[in-house]
């Protein structure tokens, strides 16, 4: 074999080993739009940002425009997408909205999701011109746990019972844990700079010092129970509360935390 063949052959496993394309699961932040009005829009973020102005540094969200296909508003993505992301929302794309909002958005070069109910967007739509095709239903292997663990954490942190999961150790700094369609019980502790998600409940039996987000898919109903409250935040439904608007008496005691009258109320546990 001569030098020019080793050449074409290294070539080639180069060039095959350049990318490589696969299908994952990630969560991502959900802003659903009401107004439009960049101004209006600017001085809500403003006043509400300003309780913690570094929770949402680069997160990846997707533009919920459900609340606007009613009606005919024109949305500059521009300057919406520049506007998020001065307070630390990278807007990668859009679910909802009119034909004419989402080719508008697709100019904008933002991924289009399909919306069906509260479900989380799946795939991108290849033309926005096009009408919406129903999203494929993933395969799943029988022997495959319905868990889904970002990419910091251990294959192996949780064993699930039904559709709720059970995590038996610390879920550390780094670290996201989404219980898709049920339940999230921690047997240990949820050190700061880690997340845990439910569609359902979430119940940490030691002490809460990251973020816990229960509700994630629209219930209202909710709740949030830990033996040790000291978290940076806790939210159901999309509602939230950051550590510095937690009354301070709370702080290191067990409490319950959930929705009254449209409110995150947290109490004393027992």
């Amino acid at each position: 074999m001569n030098a020019s063949s080793h050449s074409v052959d290294d070539t080639d496993t180069a060039a095959k080993s350049s990318f490589l394309l696969k299908r994952r699961a990630h969560n991502l932040m959900i802003f659903e739009l009401h107004n439009p009005n960049i101004v209006q829009l600017a001085l809500r973020l403003k006043d509400h940002m300003s309780q913690a102005p570094n929770l949402f540094k680069n997160t990846p969200t997707v533009l919920d425009l459900a609340p606007l296909e009613d009606g005919f508003k024109v949305i500059d993505f521009p300057a919406l997408t520049s506007l998020l992301d001065n307070h630390g929302l990278t807007i990668v794309g859009i679910s909802g909205g009119t034909d004419a909002q989402r080719i508008a958005a697709a100019r904008a070069r933002l991924a289009l999701f399909s919306s069906a109910g509260h479900a989380p967007p799946t795939e991108p739509q290849a033309n926005p011109a096009q009408a919406e095709a129903p999203a494929a239903t993933p395969e799943v292997s029988p022997n495959e746990k319905p868990i889904e663990v970002a990419p910091a954490c251990a294959s192996n942190i949780a064993d699930d019972t039904a559709s709720n999961i059970v995590l038996r150790q610390t879920v550390r700094a780094g670290q996201q844990v989404y219980a898709r369609g049920g339940d999230l019980i921690v047997e240990a502790s949820v050190n700061e700079g880690s997340e845990v998600i439910a569609d359902g409940d979430i119940h940490i039996y030691g002490t809460l010092r990251g973020r816990a987000l229960a509700g994630a898919r629209g219930r209202k109903d909710a709740r949030i129970w830990c033996h040790n409250l000291d978290a940076e935040l806790v939210s159901i439904n999309g509602i939230y509360r950051t550590r510095d608007s937690i009354e301070p008496d709370l702080i290191g005691k067990a409490a319950v935390i959930e929705i009254q009258q449209e409110k995150l109320i947290i109490r004393p546990l027992g």
